[in-house]
Protein backbone atom coordinates (compact mmCIF):
# COMPACT_ATOMS: atom_id res chain seq x y z
CA UNK A 1 0.00 0.00 0.00
CA UNK A 2 1.64 3.04 -0.83
CA UNK A 3 1.19 6.25 0.98
CA UNK A 4 0.54 9.54 -0.11
CA UNK A 5 3.94 12.37 0.13
CA UNK A 6 1.81 13.99 2.97
CA UNK A 7 0.95 11.12 4.78
CA UNK A 8 4.40 9.77 4.61
CA UNK A 9 6.17 13.09 5.64
CA UNK A 10 3.62 13.46 8.96
CA UNK A 11 5.29 9.67 9.96
CA UNK A 12 8.64 11.14 8.88
CA UNK A 13 8.40 14.20 11.53
CA UNK A 14 6.92 11.71 14.44
CA UNK A 15 10.59 9.95 14.00
CA UNK A 16 12.28 13.26 14.50
CA UNK A 17 13.26 13.59 10.62
CA UNK A 18 13.40 16.79 8.91
CA UNK A 19 10.73 18.11 6.31
CA UNK A 20 9.18 21.43 5.29
CA UNK A 21 6.40 22.47 6.92
CA UNK A 22 3.58 21.92 5.16
CA UNK A 23 -0.23 20.49 5.11
CA UNK A 24 -2.91 19.16 2.27
CA UNK A 25 -5.58 20.69 1.22
CA UNK A 26 -8.69 20.09 -0.95
CA UNK A 27 -9.55 23.35 -2.16
CA UNK A 28 -7.88 26.80 -3.85
CA UNK A 29 -9.53 28.69 -0.62
CA UNK A 30 -7.32 26.60 1.42
CA UNK A 31 -4.92 26.43 -0.30
CA UNK A 32 -4.34 30.58 -0.17
CA UNK A 33 -4.86 30.48 3.39
CA UNK A 34 -2.22 28.14 4.18
CA UNK A 35 0.00 30.09 2.28
CA UNK A 36 -0.81 32.98 4.28
CA UNK A 37 0.05 31.53 7.02
CA UNK A 38 3.40 30.09 6.12
CA UNK A 39 4.13 33.84 4.78
CA UNK A 40 6.76 32.63 2.21
CA UNK A 41 7.37 30.96 -1.28
CA UNK A 42 5.31 28.01 -1.25
CA UNK A 43 5.87 25.03 -3.09
CA UNK A 44 2.07 23.61 -4.35
CA UNK A 45 2.58 19.76 -4.97
CA UNK A 46 -0.27 16.95 -6.40
CA UNK A 47 -1.51 14.18 -4.02
CA UNK A 48 -1.32 11.63 -6.19
CA UNK A 49 0.15 7.44 -5.93
CA UNK A 50 2.54 7.84 -9.30
CA UNK A 51 6.00 8.37 -9.99
CA UNK A 52 7.55 11.38 -11.81
CA UNK A 53 4.53 13.53 -11.66
CA UNK A 54 7.08 16.88 -11.33
CA UNK A 55 8.08 16.09 -14.90
CA UNK A 56 3.93 15.51 -16.10
CA UNK A 57 3.40 18.99 -14.36
CA UNK A 58 2.26 18.39 -10.96
CA UNK A 59 4.43 20.47 -8.57
CA UNK A 60 4.72 24.10 -9.01
CA UNK A 61 5.73 27.01 -7.41
CA UNK A 62 3.96 29.96 -5.74
CA UNK A 63 5.18 33.34 -4.26
CA UNK A 64 2.03 34.76 -3.28
CA UNK A 65 -1.07 33.40 -1.25
CA UNK A 66 -2.90 34.71 -4.47
CA UNK A 67 -0.84 32.70 -7.06
CA UNK A 68 -1.05 29.67 -4.76
CA UNK A 69 -4.92 29.63 -4.80
CA UNK A 70 -4.75 30.15 -8.70
CA UNK A 71 -2.01 27.08 -9.10
CA UNK A 72 -4.03 24.89 -6.87
CA UNK A 73 -7.32 25.56 -8.76
CA UNK A 74 -5.99 24.24 -11.91
CA UNK A 75 -4.23 21.20 -10.49
CA UNK A 76 -7.46 19.87 -8.08
CA UNK A 77 -9.08 17.97 -10.70
CA UNK A 78 -6.80 17.95 -12.88
CA UNK A 79 -5.05 14.39 -14.31
CA UNK A 80 -1.44 13.68 -13.71
CA UNK A 81 -0.17 10.34 -15.55
CA UNK A 82 -3.77 9.58 -15.70
CA UNK A 83 -4.49 10.15 -11.72
CA UNK A 84 -6.78 12.40 -10.75
CA UNK A 85 -5.56 14.97 -8.21
CA UNK A 86 -7.56 14.99 -5.33
CA UNK A 87 -5.27 16.96 -2.49
CA UNK A 88 -2.60 19.22 -2.79
CA UNK A 89 0.29 19.66 -0.61
CA UNK A 90 0.94 23.12 0.21
CA UNK A 91 4.50 23.57 1.96
CA UNK A 92 7.60 25.99 2.47
CA UNK A 93 9.62 26.21 -0.56
CA UNK A 94 13.23 24.44 0.39
CA UNK A 95 16.54 26.78 -0.92
CA UNK A 96 18.48 23.37 -2.03
CA UNK A 97 21.84 23.60 -2.15
CA UNK A 98 22.84 19.62 -3.53
CA UNK A 99 19.88 16.95 -3.97
CA UNK A 100 20.59 13.12 -2.70
CA UNK A 101 18.75 9.97 -2.91
CA UNK A 102 18.46 7.68 0.10
CA UNK A 103 16.28 4.73 1.08
CA UNK A 104 15.39 1.54 2.70
CA UNK A 105 14.05 -1.03 0.79
CA UNK A 106 13.51 -4.87 1.07
CA UNK A 107 16.01 -7.07 -1.29
CA UNK A 108 14.18 -10.54 -1.83
CA UNK A 109 16.46 -11.63 -4.21
CA UNK A 110 19.41 -11.36 -1.03
CA UNK A 111 16.64 -11.66 1.58
CA UNK A 112 18.01 -8.53 3.37
CA UNK A 113 17.09 -4.82 3.05
CA UNK A 114 18.94 -2.53 0.98
CA UNK A 115 20.42 0.76 2.15
CA UNK A 116 20.33 2.84 -1.13
CA UNK A 117 22.51 6.41 -1.16
CA UNK A 118 22.80 8.26 -4.52
CA UNK A 119 24.62 11.60 -5.34
CA UNK A 120 22.08 12.19 -7.86
CA UNK A 121 18.96 12.99 -6.05
CA UNK A 122 15.66 13.63 -7.72
CA UNK A 123 15.58 10.95 -10.41
CA UNK A 124 13.80 7.94 -10.75
CA UNK A 125 16.47 4.98 -9.10
CA UNK A 126 15.92 2.01 -12.18
CA UNK A 127 17.16 4.87 -14.62
CA UNK A 128 19.93 6.13 -12.37
CA UNK A 129 21.03 2.25 -11.89
CA UNK A 130 21.14 2.12 -15.56
CA UNK A 131 22.85 5.10 -16.80
CA UNK A 132 25.06 6.11 -13.81
CA UNK A 133 25.92 2.98 -11.85
CA UNK A 134 28.73 4.50 -9.85
CA UNK A 135 26.23 7.41 -8.55
CA UNK A 136 25.11 4.21 -6.65
CA UNK A 137 26.11 3.31 -3.01
CA UNK A 138 24.07 -0.27 -1.69
CA UNK A 139 24.49 -1.49 1.69
CA UNK A 140 22.41 -4.71 2.38
CA UNK A 141 21.53 -4.96 6.04
CA UNK A 142 20.89 -7.84 7.91
CA UNK A 143 17.26 -7.92 8.90
CA UNK A 144 18.06 -9.59 12.57
CA UNK A 145 21.32 -7.03 13.13
CA UNK A 146 19.63 -3.69 11.25
CA UNK A 147 21.62 -0.55 10.47
CA UNK A 148 24.93 0.60 12.17
CA UNK A 149 26.36 3.95 12.69
CA UNK A 150 29.87 2.93 10.37
CA UNK A 151 26.66 3.10 7.46
CA UNK A 152 26.17 7.08 8.44
CA UNK A 153 29.74 7.33 7.77
CA UNK A 154 30.22 5.48 4.64
CA UNK A 155 27.53 7.68 3.15
CA UNK A 156 28.69 10.86 4.14
CA UNK A 157 31.82 10.73 2.71
CA UNK A 158 30.03 9.04 -0.38
CA UNK A 159 28.08 12.54 -0.44
CA UNK A 160 31.12 14.58 -0.50
CA UNK A 161 30.03 15.16 3.54
CA UNK A 162 32.36 16.54 6.15
CA UNK A 163 32.17 14.88 9.96
CA UNK A 164 29.64 17.36 10.76
CA UNK A 165 26.90 15.10 8.50
CA UNK A 166 27.03 11.94 10.77
CA UNK A 167 24.80 12.22 13.50
CA UNK A 168 22.34 14.18 10.94
CA UNK A 169 22.49 11.14 8.43
CA UNK A 170 22.36 8.45 11.07
CA UNK A 171 19.30 10.23 12.34
CA UNK A 172 17.84 9.84 8.98
CA UNK A 173 19.11 6.30 8.52
CA UNK A 174 18.04 4.71 12.16
CA UNK A 175 14.86 6.66 11.91
CA UNK A 176 13.90 5.45 8.25
CA UNK A 177 15.17 2.08 10.19
CA UNK A 178 12.24 2.51 12.94
CA UNK A 179 9.85 3.48 10.17
CA UNK A 180 10.28 0.10 7.99
CA UNK A 181 10.17 -1.81 11.63
CA UNK A 182 7.22 -0.27 12.89
CA UNK A 183 5.24 0.04 9.51
CA UNK A 184 6.21 -3.07 8.02
CA UNK A 185 7.46 -1.38 5.01
CA UNK A 186 8.94 -2.43 1.94
CA UNK A 187 10.09 0.86 1.10
CA UNK A 188 10.81 3.74 2.87
CA UNK A 189 12.38 6.59 0.53
CA UNK A 190 13.64 10.40 0.69
CA UNK A 191 13.88 11.80 -2.95
CA UNK A 192 15.31 14.19 -3.17
CA UNK A 193 17.23 14.47 0.60
CA UNK A 194 19.21 17.60 0.06
CA UNK A 195 21.24 19.67 0.83
CA UNK A 196 19.98 23.21 2.31
CA UNK A 197 21.32 26.66 1.49
CA UNK A 198 21.45 27.07 5.16
CA UNK A 199 24.05 23.81 5.43
CA UNK A 200 21.32 21.22 6.92
CA UNK A 201 19.24 18.03 5.76
CA UNK A 202 16.26 18.14 4.88
CA UNK A 203 13.61 15.49 3.29
CA UNK A 204 11.71 17.45 0.44
CA UNK A 205 10.04 14.56 -0.81
CA UNK A 206 8.89 11.12 0.96
CA UNK A 207 7.73 7.73 -0.27
CA UNK A 208 6.47 4.57 2.15
CA UNK A 209 4.96 1.40 1.16
CA UNK A 210 3.51 -0.92 3.64
CA UNK A 211 3.21 -4.76 2.51
CA UNK A 212 -0.34 -5.03 2.26
CA UNK A 213 0.19 -8.43 4.20
CA UNK A 214 1.05 -6.28 7.05
CA UNK A 215 -2.40 -4.23 7.38
CA UNK A 216 -4.09 -6.32 9.80
CA UNK A 217 -1.44 -5.14 12.17
CA UNK A 218 -2.03 -1.51 10.92
CA UNK A 219 -6.01 -0.76 11.58
CA UNK A 220 -5.62 2.97 10.63
CA UNK A 221 -4.81 2.32 7.16
CA UNK A 222 -7.14 -0.66 6.71
CA UNK A 223 -10.03 1.46 5.20
CA UNK A 224 -7.74 3.49 2.78
CA UNK A 225 -6.25 -0.22 1.68
CA UNK A 226 -7.54 -0.27 -2.07
CA UNK A 227 -7.35 3.54 -3.17
CA UNK A 228 -4.51 3.23 -5.70
CA UNK A 229 -6.46 0.35 -7.34
CA UNK A 230 -9.50 0.83 -9.85
CA UNK A 231 -13.05 -0.13 -8.82
CA UNK A 232 -12.95 -3.48 -10.08
CA UNK A 233 -9.36 -3.91 -8.86
CA UNK A 234 -10.68 -3.00 -5.32
CA UNK A 235 -13.42 -5.75 -5.71
CA UNK A 236 -10.97 -8.10 -6.82
CA UNK A 237 -8.49 -7.31 -4.15
CA UNK A 238 -11.51 -7.83 -1.81
CA UNK A 239 -12.52 -11.10 -3.16
CA UNK A 240 -9.20 -12.76 -3.18
CA UNK A 241 -7.89 -13.16 -6.52
CA UNK A 242 -5.69 -11.05 -9.08
CA UNK A 243 -6.82 -8.91 -11.34
CA UNK A 244 -5.14 -6.28 -13.19
CA UNK A 245 -6.38 -4.03 -15.97
CA UNK A 246 -4.96 -3.73 -19.26
CA UNK A 247 -6.46 -1.75 -22.52
CA UNK A 248 -7.38 -4.79 -24.61
CA UNK A 249 -11.36 -5.80 -25.39
CA UNK A 250 -10.84 -9.88 -24.48
CA UNK A 251 -11.71 -10.36 -20.94
CA UNK A 252 -9.48 -13.21 -19.93
CA UNK A 253 -10.30 -15.64 -16.68
CA UNK A 254 -7.81 -18.47 -15.48
CA UNK A 255 -6.69 -20.29 -12.79
CA UNK A 256 -2.99 -19.96 -11.94
CA UNK A 257 -0.83 -17.07 -12.81
CA UNK A 258 1.39 -19.01 -15.47
CA UNK A 259 -1.93 -20.58 -17.30
CA UNK A 260 -3.37 -16.74 -17.17
CA UNK A 261 0.10 -15.49 -19.13
CA UNK A 262 -0.02 -18.22 -21.11
CA UNK A 263 -3.25 -17.71 -22.52
CA UNK A 264 -2.53 -13.73 -22.61
CA UNK A 265 0.43 -14.48 -25.33
CA UNK A 266 -2.15 -16.89 -27.01
CA UNK A 267 -4.32 -14.04 -27.02
CA UNK A 268 -1.62 -11.70 -28.49
CA UNK A 269 -0.30 -14.10 -30.56
CA UNK A 270 -3.31 -14.62 -33.24
CA UNK A 271 -4.00 -10.95 -33.06
CA UNK A 272 -6.13 -10.15 -29.89
CA UNK A 273 -5.70 -7.51 -27.13
CA UNK A 274 -6.21 -9.07 -23.78
CA UNK A 275 -8.51 -6.66 -21.40
CA UNK A 276 -6.90 -8.08 -18.30
CA UNK A 277 -5.14 -10.16 -16.21
CA UNK A 278 -7.05 -12.22 -13.74
CA UNK A 279 -6.33 -14.94 -11.96
CA UNK A 280 -8.93 -16.89 -9.69
CA UNK A 281 -6.31 -18.96 -7.96
CA UNK A 282 -6.46 -22.72 -7.35
CA UNK A 283 -9.40 -24.34 -6.07
CA UNK A 284 -12.00 -21.67 -6.09
CA UNK A 285 -15.06 -22.56 -5.84
CA UNK A 286 -18.44 -21.32 -7.54
CA UNK A 287 -18.84 -17.89 -5.57
CA UNK A 288 -15.35 -16.67 -6.16
CA UNK A 289 -15.49 -17.52 -10.07
CA UNK A 290 -19.10 -15.65 -9.99
CA UNK A 291 -17.66 -12.14 -8.76
CA UNK A 292 -14.46 -12.60 -11.15
CA UNK A 293 -17.23 -13.11 -14.18
CA UNK A 294 -19.21 -10.35 -13.11
CA UNK A 295 -16.22 -7.92 -12.75
CA UNK A 296 -15.47 -8.65 -16.64
CA UNK A 297 -19.02 -8.13 -17.49
CA UNK A 298 -18.66 -4.28 -15.60
CA UNK A 299 -15.31 -3.79 -17.41
CA UNK A 300 -16.38 -1.15 -20.71
CA UNK A 301 -13.84 -2.47 -22.71
CA UNK A 302 -14.25 -6.27 -23.06
CA UNK A 303 -16.49 -7.29 -25.69
CA UNK A 304 -15.74 -11.04 -24.82
CA UNK A 305 -14.99 -12.84 -22.33
CA UNK A 306 -12.05 -16.10 -22.86
CA UNK A 307 -11.91 -18.55 -19.96
CA UNK A 308 -9.59 -20.66 -19.71
CA UNK A 309 -9.43 -23.45 -16.90
CA UNK A 310 -7.23 -26.71 -16.12
CA UNK A 311 -8.68 -27.97 -13.29
CA UNK A 312 -6.72 -30.15 -10.78
CA UNK A 313 -7.86 -28.76 -6.81
CA UNK A 314 -10.26 -26.51 -9.06
CA UNK A 315 -13.46 -27.78 -10.29
CA UNK A 316 -14.96 -27.44 -13.38
CA UNK A 317 -18.55 -28.10 -12.48
CA UNK A 318 -18.48 -25.30 -9.69
CA UNK A 319 -16.52 -22.94 -12.61
CA UNK A 320 -19.44 -23.44 -14.83
CA UNK A 321 -21.95 -22.92 -12.18
CA UNK A 322 -20.27 -19.53 -11.21
CA UNK A 323 -20.11 -18.77 -14.81
CA UNK A 324 -24.09 -19.27 -15.42
CA UNK A 325 -24.80 -17.61 -11.89
CA UNK A 326 -22.63 -14.50 -13.16
CA UNK A 327 -24.79 -14.33 -16.24
CA UNK A 328 -27.98 -15.09 -14.85
CA UNK A 329 -27.34 -11.46 -12.12
CA UNK A 330 -25.72 -9.04 -14.88
CA UNK A 331 -28.64 -10.34 -17.59
CA UNK A 332 -24.81 -9.40 -19.90
CA UNK A 333 -25.64 -10.05 -23.61
CA UNK A 334 -21.39 -10.36 -23.57
CA UNK A 335 -20.42 -13.60 -25.45
CA UNK A 336 -18.34 -16.16 -23.47
CA UNK A 337 -16.17 -19.03 -24.74
CA UNK A 338 -14.74 -21.49 -22.31
CA UNK A 339 -12.53 -23.67 -22.39
CA UNK A 340 -12.49 -26.45 -18.94
CA UNK A 341 -10.40 -29.39 -18.64
CA UNK A 342 -9.67 -31.73 -15.83
CA UNK A 343 -11.69 -32.68 -12.37
CA UNK A 344 -15.23 -33.13 -12.84
CA UNK A 345 -15.32 -31.71 -16.73
CA UNK A 346 -17.81 -33.78 -18.30
CA UNK A 347 -20.42 -31.93 -15.13
CA UNK A 348 -19.09 -28.56 -16.23
CA UNK A 349 -19.52 -29.13 -19.40
CA UNK A 350 -23.16 -30.69 -18.95
CA UNK A 351 -23.79 -27.01 -16.57
CA UNK A 352 -23.03 -25.13 -19.55
CA UNK A 353 -24.52 -26.81 -22.33
CA UNK A 354 -28.01 -26.62 -20.87
CA UNK A 355 -27.11 -22.64 -20.70
CA UNK A 356 -26.15 -22.39 -23.96
CA UNK A 357 -22.42 -21.47 -23.31
CA UNK A 358 -20.08 -22.67 -26.11
CA UNK A 359 -17.13 -25.13 -24.68
CA UNK A 360 -13.99 -25.83 -26.10
CA UNK A 361 -11.72 -28.80 -26.12
CA UNK A 362 -8.68 -27.02 -27.77
CA UNK A 363 -6.91 -24.09 -26.20
CA UNK A 364 -6.37 -22.14 -29.73
CA UNK A 365 -10.04 -22.86 -30.91
CA UNK A 366 -10.78 -21.16 -28.25
CA UNK A 367 -9.01 -18.06 -28.27
CA UNK A 368 -9.25 -17.99 -32.06
CA UNK A 369 -12.99 -18.21 -31.71
CA UNK A 370 -12.54 -15.21 -28.79
CA UNK A 371 -10.62 -12.73 -30.77
CA UNK A 372 -13.34 -13.72 -33.67
CA UNK A 373 -15.58 -12.23 -31.72
CA UNK A 374 -14.22 -9.28 -30.17
CA UNK A 375 -14.00 -8.06 -33.78
CA UNK A 376 -17.70 -7.68 -34.67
Amino acid sequence: MKLYEYEAKEIARKYGLPVPIGYPVSTPEEAYEIAKKLNCEVAIKSQVLVGRRGLAGGIKFAKTPEEAREIAAKLLGSLIRGVPVEKVLVEKKACINREYYLSLTVDRSMRSIALLASTLGGVEIEELVKEHPEALMRINIDPSIGVRPYMARWIAEFFGLGKDFWNKLWNFIYSMWKIMRDFDAELVEFNPLVLTCDNDLLAVDAKIIIDDNSLYRHKEFLEKAFREYSELEAIAKQHGFSYVELGGNIGILCNGAGLTMATMDLVKLFGGEPANFLDIGGGARRERVKEAVKILLRHPKVKVLLVNIFGGITRCDEVAAGIVEALKEMESAKPIVVRLLGTNEEEGKRILEESKIPMYNELKDAVLKAIELSKR
